[in-house]
């Protein structure tokens, strides 16, 4: 369930017609107008009969979404913080490897994470990767051995045109063994990708025998 929808709008009382996207940082419309509403600068987000209506900087957007527009009211006035959308929980052991802002890892601490800066011994639950060129790609691999089967390592790579492309870094996971199954934006200017080991190639686990008593 994304927030990608074709429907009606009116901006300031003016009907149009087009395409509205919710990004974690902003409300995009593209149609008669073009506009991009920064989720900073929301100072409401109601949702009423099918419509939702967002105030912003002075101005009123209300957009016809039918069943899904309190869905998208929840998400601007209480979006998904970073942690949350990474999957990082009390208790976990994650390894951080590549120049990963200090202020992320302060958050896991933060949360009851342990952070580590060296492949441990025992595994660890998440994997955090910041790839700064092609050739770090090919160490993707030595970390996901790091992983316990249902781990998660997460390449952080610049958005748009940086240094290393999307491309790159799925082949990368997939010469690694792991498969890719979610993106999100981890900040301004970085995003991120989760690969996790196949369930396929994962240990089985092994169900124990029970007998009735007789």
């Amino acid at each position: 369930m994304g927030y990608d929808s074709r429907c009606a709008y009116r901006l300031d009382g003016e009907p149009g017609a087009g395409q509205a996207l919710l990004e974690p940082l902003a409300l995009i419309i593209r149609g008669t107008t073009r506009l991009i509403i920064p989720l900073a600068n929301v100072t409401t987000a109601t949702a009423q009969d099918g419509w939702l209506t967002v105030a912003f900087d002075g101005r009123l957007a209300e957009l016809d979404l039918g069943a899904d527009a309190a869905r998208w009211a929840t998400r601007i006035t209480n979006p998904p913080s970073r942690l949350s959308k990474l999957g990082i929980k009390a208790g976990q052991r994650i390894l951080i490897a590549g120049p990963v802002e200090g202020a992320f890892i302060s958050e896991i601490e933060a949360a009851g994470a342990t952070v580590l800066t060296r492949a441990p011994a025992i595994p660890v639950d998440l994997v955090f990767y910041a790839v700064e060129r092609p050739s770090g790609l090919d160490r993707i691999a030595a970390l996901a051995a790091s992983l316990t089967p249902a781990g998660a390592l997460w390449t952080l790579r610049t958005k748009g045109r940086g240094p290393v492309t999307e491309a790159e870094t799925m082949a990368a996971g997939k010469r690694a063994g792991l498969v890719d199954v979610k993106v999100v934006s981890f900040s301004g200017t970085v995003t991120a990708e989760k690969f996790v080991i196949p369930v396929a190639r994962r240990p089985a686990t092994r169900r124990r025998s029970t007998t009735r008593a007789r």
